[in-house]
């Protein structure tokens, strides 16, 4: 056991030496190996070969192929070699490639997803004991060497050198005007955008690992948190993790009369978190006592507190969040048309421009509604706007029954995973889907019992089911696991949709993160309806609209932030821990002055810097506002239509772009007007 424990030891501090030593080789860029002469000298060749009208299939493929041949791939002669033999025109043959390799990576990939849910169920669901392989199987992931497999084995460049690679820019220009098997095509083409060497990939997991390990252990014990006249306000047990948990705790309080004072502790020490000015010996410790609002630490003696020297967090920090940039430029040279993680995150992922992501924020950023919504809370609230207001969540409709009650509703209904399971079909019809519809969806979709809070894992193959999971108590589903398992149902049917019913495996699923959110939010927001309450009527909506608005506009200012850091890091690529955060606090003040400042009279806050994503989740940020404003526009849509048709008609579009999607959709743009519309209207109703 001892041997084993000091290999692991080895290995990680290997890890560290090795993710550093990659991020450092960061600045040699891949060596191309075919010369401008080859690739001429072989795009003449198959011309003669198969003609000028083919000429410029031959000389996209040509050049696709040859940026990614390395010397282990072989020779400059056995590059042309392969060019020759591999080159295929525009005949049934082509037709025929692509059959086979649609076939081929649905069976690859979704054998891949099946094998790794199946190693994970010790971790994931709740099925007995979990033993320490358990931990180590579900960190094994078969697909991590798939995009290597397929350059090792010459399959990438067979793809390559036969179906061309478009860029965003194309696929928004000449994408309406595709056919659905252009629009196949140009998805299995972006499966191969990059030929990243495997360490590097090591060392962004490396980083992500270490990211991840310092925010999950950044609690605070509240409890321990003192006022100025040296007064506890929370159970001396509570502990708040970064940002999530201290956020949530400033939400939790609006309802209660005390609540002010307590919020105003937390946002101080969330202050303290962005500025690194925070004791040390206060992170996920409850051995001292701390005022936040006066940064001193205290020791407890009897009834006495004795201040006490500290250390600072300083830049611990930003040495991850830099690293996190460091590794990701490491990488920028093996992308041919996206050469900077922003283009990577906006143009590759999101299939956004990132201008234009930009320009719907400040849409909402700089509305006239933000003031007057602001001046609503305000008055709500019977005190002038603090900063931490941003996350004021009164706009909520209250449910007409308490979760105690509700807990005992679901527990007869719901006493097991199966019994949420045989009544799937009855829900999807309630919902509004047909009974084909929910009996097709139901033998696809399966419901676990999770050891975490839940998700939703779709299926990458037409013979296998996507899986619900929910946690789920000993004596059956309390509400907060049927809320849970609403959500994670919306996410399985648009799974189940886009698979089975979307034409070609390459098109299978949504155009990014937001659109299947959206999908989930609109199940979990009728979960009470399945429970046979009504809420919503024309008061609830304009309170959703102020609700809805009100999220949209502090994470639009949270994703702003985020964006403009990684334009300064590009900017400024030589950057120390210091200078970032200086950069960071600079950037955090000018967002709030222009945007923020006119609605809650106070200048230079950088509270909206306080979230962990941009530790863990590089640049994620802008998919909330993204997803807040689809959703809006989903949901308005939907409202007096029947789901079920409805959503089917959405899904089968697949993974095409998100202004494409919308289009066909709903026959519209993805917009700001709806939300700002139903704001100033919700404005006039709600005094």
């Amino acid at each position: 056991m001892k041997t084993f424990m000091l290999l692991i030891l080895c290995s990680m501090i290997f890890s560290f030496v090795l993710s550093s030593e990659m991020i450092k080789a960061s600045e040699e860029k891949p060596k191309k190996m075919i010369t401008a002469e080859i690739i001429a000298k072989v795009i003449a060749e198959l011309e003669q070969k198969f003609g000028a009208g083919n000429l410029e299939r031959i000389k996209q493929g040509v050049a696709q192929a040859a940026f990614f041949w390395r010397s282990q791939d072989g020779t400059e002669k056995e590059f042309e070699e392969f060019c020759r033999e591999n080159f295929i025109p525009d005949t049934p043959t082509r037709k025929l490639l692509f059959s086979r390799l649609e076939k081929n990576f649905e069976t690859v990939i979704g054998n891949f997803l099946k094998v790794s849910r199946t190693l994970r169920e010790p971790f994931d669901l709740e099925i007995g004991e979990k033993l320490v392989i358990d931990d180590l199987f579900a960190k094994f992931s078969p697909s991590d060497h798939f995009v290597d497999d397929l350059f090792t084995m010459k399959i990438a460049f067979s793809i390559l050198l036969n179906f061309p690679q478009t860029d965003l820019e194309a696929k928004l220009k000449d994408g309406p005007n595709w056919s659905r098997n252009r629009w196949a095509e140009a998805k299995l083409t972006d499966m191969l955008v990059a030929r990243v060497p495997s360490e590097l990939n090591q060392a962004v997991n490396e980083v992500a690992v270490k990211s991840d390990g310092y925010i999950n252990d950044y609690n605070i014990y509240v409890g321990r948190l003192l006022t100025e006249d040296k007064k506890t306000l929370f159970p001396e047990d509570l502990k708040l993790i970064s940002h999530w948990g201290l956020r949530d705790e400033i939400k939790a309080q609006y309802k209660n009369s005390d609540g002010l004072a307590k919020q105003n502790l937390i946002y101080n020490a969330m202050l303290k978190i962005i500025d690194g000015s925070i004791p040390k010996n206060v992170i996920n410790k409850n051995e001292n006592y701390w005022d936040p609002v006066k940064n001193i630490l205290y020791e407890k003696k009897g009834n006495t507190f004795q201040e006490l020297k500290f250390e600072s967090e300083n830049l611990t920090r930003y040495e991850h969040y830099l690293k996190g940039f460091q590794v990701q430029k490491a990488i920028d040279p093996y992308y041919p048309t996206a050469s900077t993680f922003i283009k990577r995150k906006f143009n590759l992922e999101r299939q956004l421009p990132e201008e234009e992501v930009e320009k719907l924020f400040i849409s909402i950023l700089s509305s006239d509604q933000a003031k007057k919504v602001g001046q609503l809370i305000s008055k709500r609230l019977g005190r002038k706007l603090m900063p931490f207001d941003v996350w004021y969540e009164g706009f909520k409709p209250a449910q007409p029954i308490s979760e105690t009650e509700l807990d005992k509703i679901v527990r007869v209904k719901y006493p097991s995973a199966e019994a949420f399971q045989i009544d799937i079909p009855n829900i999807l019809e309630k919902l509004g889907f047909e009974k084909d519809q929910a009996k097709f969806i139901s033998e696809r979709v399966v419901v676990d019992s999770a050891r975490g809070a839940g998700h939703a894992m779709g299926a990458q193959m037409k013979d296998d089911k996507a899986h619900l999971r929910t946690r789920i108590p000993a004596d059956g589903m309390n509400y907060q696991s049927f809320n849970v398992a609403m959500h994670e149902l919306g996410h399985t049917v648009e799974q189940t949709f886009s698979l089975y019913k979307v034409d070609n495996f390459f098109l299978n699923g949504v155009p990014n993160t937001a659109f299947t959110e959206c999908f989930a939010f609109v199940f979990q927001a009728k979960d009470m309806d399945m429970l046979g309450y009504k809420i919503h009527d024309e008061k609830t909506d304009d309170m959703i609209a102020l609700n809805d608005f009100w999220m949209t506009y502090e994470i639009a200012g949270v994703a702003l932030i985020d964006m403009k850091m990684w334009r300064w890091l590009y900017a400024n690529p030589e950057a120390t821990p210091a200078q970032m955060k200086e950069a960071e606090i600079k950037i955090s003040k000018e967002i709030w002055n222009e945007y923020f400042a006119p609605v809650f009279d106070i200048k230079d806050i950088t509270l909206l810097g306080i979230y962990s994503h941009a530790l863990t989740n590089p640049l994620y940020l802008p998919d909330y506002p993204i997803g807040h404003l689809v959703c809006f526009q989903i949901n308005s849509y939907l409202k007096d239509k029947k789901l079920g048709p409805e959503m089917e008609k959405m899904c089968v579009l697949g993974c095409v772009t998100p202004k494409l999607w919308m289009e066909k959709a709903m026959g519209v743009e993805l917009s700001t007007k709806p939300m700002l519309d139903a704001v100033k209207l919700a404005l006039d109703h709600v005094k």
